[in-house]
């Protein structure tokens, strides 16, 4: 289910400015800048000695091996999940982490494979936007255009269910907007119904403006929002 460039989710809160930088530097020394969700948040919050540093020891090059990366710190409890290409590097991955992380520190991973049928349906939707009319669930032209090819590869990945997943932009009212990610999901499934798909193939889910995958602040970041994602189950 990767649309964008592997955008790495990093939240929680810290206790001042000086830890949020810490942690920030350390993840734009692994990672570009663009791929970094800063969610971070400045609080009134407790936190033990050496916190920064505790969790900063987790930011490592070996990040890069999860794909769909979230990493969560909140007090002593660092949680890592995202997905994997290999079954086999999800132990010696959890087991690495884990060695870095000291007491009181605790480490929870949720690993899973990155299947070989996702690679298919990600290359099909080639990082692009299946585009709507404004405000709407009726597919643009460009957005039949690229459902076309899904339809082609969810051919290719057999008799797997598949998860419609749509999001939107932050602007406007919340509640509308997770009904409005609701009913463009729907009409995916229908158009793909249409073009042959098993509707007990297809599932659909909105969830409205709660994750985004770029900044709403800006006219590009909303675009990368307003998104259609297929996840093979």
């Amino acid at each position: 289910m990767l649309v964008y460039a592997e955008p790495i989710v990093v939240e929680g809160a810290v206790p001042n400015e000086a830890s949020k930088q810490a942690i920030l530097n350390k993840m734009y020394a692994v990672y570009s800048t663009d791929q970094v969700i800063d969610k971070i948040k400045v609080k009134p919050v407790s936190a033990p000695n050496g916190w920064s540093d505790s969790v900063a020891k987790v930011i490592t090059p070996d990040l890069k091996k999860v794909k769909q990366g979230k990493l969560t710190a909140r007090s002593t409890q660092i949680e890592l999940s995202g997905k994997m290409s290999d079954q086999n590097d999800i132990q010696p991955t959890t087991t690495y982490f884990q060695s870095l992380v000291q007491t009181p520190y605790r480490l929870n991973t949720q690993l899973t494979v990155n299947q070989a049928e996702q690679k298919i349906i990600d290359d099909a939707l080639k990082n692009r936007i299946i585009e709507f009319e404004s405000g709407s669930a009726i597919l643009a032209a460009s957005g039949t255009r690229i459902l076309d090819e899904m339809a082609v590869a969810l051919n290719k990945v057999g008799g797997k269910k598949v998860k419609i997943i749509g999001h939107t932009d932050s602007s406007g009212d919340a509640e509308k907007n997770l009904i409005l990610s609701q009913r463009r999901t729907a009409a995916v499934k229908k158009y793909l119904m249409d073009k042959s798909i098993a509707s007990d193939r297809l599932s659909v889910e909105g969830l409205g403006s709660s994750k985004p995958v770029a900044d709403n602040a800006t006219a590009d970041g909303r675009k990368k929002n307003r998104r259609i994602e297929f996840e093979v189950q």
